[in-house]
């Protein structure tokens, strides 16, 4: 690809990751995702910036997506410098020093009938 496609600058405005899930994990677990797709020819260095409704804000955290690669992060797994709690409505800004693309899913497992929502991101210039 000759010219890298995405912002630098992306934000989920919904995020909420249930406390609890039905089903074997890792593969059951309730989570929330943002797959992270670099296409460039130079490894993109990610931040994420962690909103809530009745505090400040946490962050950031930090991650390197490779050139010519993709990355699922979960936002369960995020823990530095603090996870993310659980049951609480969150929002993020994920910047990226080169441009990326960013979508977001949520694998809500609470029930025996899961629900997997995904969306694209909101891009920023």
């Amino acid at each position: 690809m000759s010219q890298p496609i995405g912002q630098t600058r992306w934000a989920i405005a919904e995020g909420y990751i249930p406390g609890y899930g039905n089903g074997p994990e890792p593969q059951f677990t309730s989570h929330e995702t943002a797959c992270l797709l670099n296409t460039s020819n130079e490894d993109a260095h990610v931040e994420i910036l962690i909103y809530f409704a009745d505090r400040e804000p946490v962050g950031p955290y930090r991650v390197t997506v490779p050139a010519r690669r993709t990355k699922h992060l979960r936002f369960n797994d995020l823990s530095d410098p603090q996870p993310i709690p659980l049951d609480t409505d969150y929002a993020c800004v994920i910047e990226s020093d080169v441009p990326i693309v960013v979508q977001h899913t949520r694998l809500d497992s609470r029930q025996a009938e899961n629900a997997l929502l995904s969306t694209i991101a909101y891009p920023s210039s």
